[in-house]
């Protein structure tokens, strides 16, 4: 099942905007190329929080921090 914006993986929920977007994105192109969805949340979900690392974005929403 291809995700937008309004639609995506209830594991995304509390991540930032662009890096949720991000995430989507690459989830997409992974279901394109035949990955399982859950293989596709897997990936997509680590290369987005590189990619907002990477781009000094916050990752999650304030009070879902990762490691509180």
């Amino acid at each position: 099942m291809p995700w937008n914006r309004d639609q995506y993986p209830e594991s995304l929920k509390y991540f930032m905007a662009p890096v949720r977007n991000k995430a989507i994105e690459i989830a997409n192109a992974l279901l394109e190329d035949g990955y399982e969805e859950s293989r596709a949340i897997a990936i997509a979900t680590a290369q987005a929080k590189e990619w907002g690392e990477k781009h000094h974005k916050q990752i999650r929403k304030k009070g879902h921090e990762e490691n509180k």
